[in-house]
């Protein structure tokens, strides 16, 4: 070996070593910008600029960069040290107010780098601008001339910044979109311009293409331009990275590698499945990308909302990283993340921290600082996860565990969290207590009713039940007869003083919201509540309405109804009103005409009483109530296409409006098999009311309320083995109801719908007192 290879070896092995320095967070500042400018990560000018605090923006240059400046905000800039990415040593700047981060992402990296370091990768930097062409009512004729035309409007757009195209980017191909619109005739166009921004952000050229190609988009389709703007979903600028770590390197703690890298794993799978695991889960690894970007200039917003979007693209939101091991039985984690950054611009000069961090962190192009955020973003998820995962081993590892045997055990969705904590507090974290702590629970909601009306009465909640509808949805608005069940899901209400104004909070739902009377509001709830205060004269009281939804919004399960029931109650309890049930349900009922226009009264009767009931609409309503020997296992299968009651009631009742004879046979025969269900069921002959929903499901598709997702999710259901399955409540989306004749068959059907991307929800229709 020659010594001039042996220079650059060593030269090599020195500057890897750049990033690791020993010790860093023991010294005190000075000693730490004397050892960056010794090691060369710092210069002379930005250790002189930093060590006499002249990087902070004073109050004259904030007023340039923003509106209304009252003074300047302070954030802590630090490092993230041990970084090797692609075979090259950094040292990060992050900005960043939470401790831990900064540390817990340079201990991931010190793992990593004893693997070898992150393997990282990056798209060209695209950027899509969108152009918005609406009613257009030949939307095919539209794209094809748009295509033809496609040379002349990129040759137009890269002419109005010929810098940029020197520099090897500009705008390099286009894509025609046609989306169908609601509230309008005619189709909406979308041109999507791909434009290649090399190291600048970009936005504000991308916009400026869009504004000038407009123009020659309106005349080559005799179209009307709305929109024009960028897009900050940037999949077409993706991060790639990597890290494959051997279980040696793994120890922590009192934890062994083995026990570390399943632990990262489980907790892996479970974001990957889990959309409220997975959004906490992401936010981890933005705790490492968003204060690179911060400390770099750039727009650290249009990365995370990138990030989640893109982590939303499927059937359900999910994680952004993946852990597993190899066939060696190496922790290899993987991230997949659009990152679209710059590294030069006027507005990345205008701050002399963002001059010295872009310095400090030594990258060449905006890809390469994509790269490594991108290395930091899975650095940092490694470093969470492995916490996680390591108390998992303990408490944490059993929550964890635990989840999966809830899951196995058809724990309903109600009552997961409770069941969960019960089985870690139990420590046997085993199938058979889980359904032994669900069936005490279950005992408990399906007692009788005097002693869960006793409970209820004892708390401070009131309650409104949601429903399903056996048959009859529909034909029942028309004057027929239906059947339906109330289920142990709830919305809950209490009423507590206040000063003055009513104030709604829905925690949730991540709403609290003053009640403004007399506004045109947006959203009926607030429509039905100024009525119900009315009603009651309680308009003048000051008052905070909390609310505890159970009952999943939009799914045809009696929500609305539920929740006007348990104001209405909570309202009563509080003032001391004294309502009986039949004011409850009447008040109720006016509520639900706000919510859907024309109410049958099914939902907020149900709601009200809690009971298998066979109803029909008329003045009063007539309500029957049915006996039942034997409780039903029902599966409710959770579509995720929200259902807008009102609007398929009026559809209906436009459609029957138009061809009243087709139609009103249609309700005739719905109202027959209404009738013959109530006989099923006070017979106990599942087959026949299995067979009885499933001719229901057939005439409500007639009467086209129903959707591709509610016509999957009936099929599924009945090829897994159930009685009978149909639609519940309004359609258009919603929820599906599936008879099953067993537990075990119940059990089926539910695991059959989660298999194929659907929530579901296990249920029964209980035995009558």
């Amino acid at each position: 070996m020659s010594k001039e290879k042996d220079s650059k070896e060593l030269a090599s092995e020195e500057e890897l070593n750049k990033s690791r320095i020993s010790k860093f967070y023991k010294r005190s500042i000075e000693e730490r910008l004397r050892v960056l400018n010794e090691k060369k990560i710092l210069n002379t000018e930005d250790y002189v600029a930093l060590a006499d605090e002249h990087q902070i923006l004073d109050r004259e240059e904030a007023d340039k960069m923003i509106e209304n400046v009252i003074g300047v905000f302070g954030l802590p800039m630090g490092l993230g040290l041990n970084f090797i990415i692609n075979n090259k040593s950094y040292t990060v700047p992050m900005v960043v107010e939470e401790p831990s981060i900064i540390a817990a992402v340079s201990s991931a990296a010190k793992v990593v780098r004893g693997a070898g370091g992150f393997i990282s990768e990056s798209d060209e930097p695209v950027l899509i601008g969108q152009i918005q062409l609406v009613d257009v009512s030949h939307p095919m004729k539209v794209r094809h001339a748009i295509l033809q035309e496609k040379q002349e409007i990129l040759n137009l757009a890269n002419s109005l910044h010929p810098n940029m195209v020197a520099r090897g980017g500009g705008a390099l191909d286009l894509e025609v979109m046609i989306y169908p619109q609601s509230r309008n005739p005619g189709s909406m166009v979308v041109v999507h311009l791909l434009v290649d921004t090399r190291d600048a952000m970009g936005a504000n050229l991308v916009n400026s293409m869009c504004e000038g190609v407009a123009p020659l988009i309106e005349k080559i389709t005799n179209g009307k331009v709305y929109l024009r703007i960028l897009s900050n979903l940037t999949d077409r600028a993706m991060v790639r990275a990597r890290c494959e770590i051997p279980v040696e390197l793994l120890d922590f703690n009192e934890s062994t590698g083995k026990e570390v890298r399943d632990g990262i794993i489980r907790a892996a799978e479970f974001a990957a499945v889990d959309p409220y695991r997975a959004s906490t889960h992401n936010k981890g690894i933005m705790n490492g990308i968003d204060p690179v970007a911060i400390a770099t200039g750039n727009d650290w917003r249009a990365i995370e909302a990138a990030a989640h979007a893109y982590a939303a693209r499927g059937s359900h939101y999910t994680s952004l990283t993946n852990w597993f091991k190899n066939d060696n039985g190496d922790l290899v984690g993987t991230i997949d993340i659009p990152i679209k950054v710059g590294t030069v611009g006027g507005s990345l000069k205008s701050n002399r921290a963002v001059a010295i961090a872009q310095r400090i962190i030594g990258v060449e192009s905006a890809r390469e600082l994509a790269e490594v955020m991108g290395a930091v973003g899975l650095a940092q998820n490694f470093s969470a996860l492995r916490s996680l995962g390591t108390e998992g081993i303990q408490r944490g590892h059993m929550t964890l565990h635990a989840r999966s045997v809830a899951s196995t055990a058809g724990t309903p969705a109600h009552l997961f969290e409770e069941v969960l904590e019960k089985l870690v507090d139990s420590g046997e974290i085993k199938v058979w207590k889980a359904k032994e702590i669900v069936a005490d629970l279950m005992e408990k909601e399906a007692g009788p009713e005097a002693i869960s009306r006793e409970e209820e009465e004892s708390s401070e909640w009131s309650a409104g039940y949601g429903k399903i509808i056996l048959t009859g949805e529909h034909s029942v608005v028309f004057g027929k007869h239906a059947v339906a069940a109330p289920i142990n899901l709830k919305m809950m209400a209490r009423v507590q003083d206040r000063e003055k104004d009513v104030v709604v909070v829905i925690p949730r739902w991540g709403v609290e919201q003053k009640l403004k009377f007399g506004d045109d509001h947006k959203y009926s709830i607030y429509r039905s509540l100024e009525m119900i205060l009315d009603e009651l004269n309680l308009r003048d009281k000051g008052i905070a309405l909390e609310i505890r939804p159970e009952v999943p919004r939009a799914m045809g399960m009696g929500g609305s109804a539920a929740l006007a029931v348990s104001i209405i109650r909570a309202l009563s309890r509080h003032f001391e009103l004294n309502l009986t049930e039949k004011e409850i349900r009447d008040l109720s009922f006016k509520s639900e005409d706000i919510v859907h226009g024309g109410a049958s009264g099914i939902d907020n009767t149900v709601a009200t009483y809690r009971k298998l009931i066979l109803y029909r609409k008329d003045e009063p309503p007539k309500m029957e109530l049915l006996s039942l020997k034997s409780s039903i296992p029902v599966v409710i299968g959770l579509s995720g296409v929200e259902s807008m009651t009102s609007g398929m009631v009026a559809k209906v009742r436009k459609s029957h409006e138009r061809y009243p004879e087709w139609y009103g046979q249609i309700f005739d025969r719905m109202d027959e098999l209404a009738l013959a269900s109530r006989e099923a069921l006070e017979e106990g002959d599942l087959p026949k009311l299995g067979e009885i929903m499933n001719l229901n499901h057939g005439y409500l598709n007639t009467l086209q309320v129903s959707c591709p997702e509610v016509e999957d999710l009936v099929q599924i259901a009945r090829n897994s083995g159930a009685l009978g399955a149909k639609l519940t409540g309004g359609g258009g989306g919603g929820a599906i109801i599936a008879l099953c004749d067993t537990p075990e068959a119940q059990k089926r059907v539910k695991e059959s719908i989660r298999k194929n991307g659907y929530d579901a929800i296990m249920t029964e229709i209980r035995a009558t007192e």
